[in-house]
């Protein structure tokens, strides 16, 4: 009977994650093809580097991670070293990376309930 309890703990979990690891995917996938710049402690990346940097620290952080929101806030808003916050620049706003990744999720999330 504990075999069993444990297995079916293991198989939600994983249920829980597999929406959140696409979510995931989405986000990075979404930054990558926006063609927008990124600033991150005063330098300028393009849309390929932003995505390479928040793929390497999601990657360090990946078991602080629960919820895409996590994702959002540890991996893609601002620096770990100095706490400055990410912005994204596109077609010529400025917008933070946190409130253009969240905003977009929620676009994510009305398309795939």
């Amino acid at each position: 009977m504990k075999k069993l309890i444990l297995m079916l703990i293991c198989l939600a979990g994983t249920a829980l994650a597999a929406p959140m690891a696409e979510e995931i995917d989405h986000l990075l996938d979404f930054v990558e093809a926006s063609g927008c710049r990124f600033e991150r402690n005063g330098s300028t990346y393009d849309s390929g580097e932003a995505r390479a940097h928040m793929e390497r620290k999601y990657d360090y952080i990946r078991k602080r991670i629960r919820t895409t929101e996590d994702f959002i806030r540890y991996a893609a808003s601002e620096s770990s070293m100095t706490g400055r916050k990410y912005h994204a620049t596109c077609d010529g706003k400025i917008i933070t990376s946190q409130e253009w990744l969240t905003q977009e999720l929620q676009r994510y999330r009305q398309r795939h309930p």
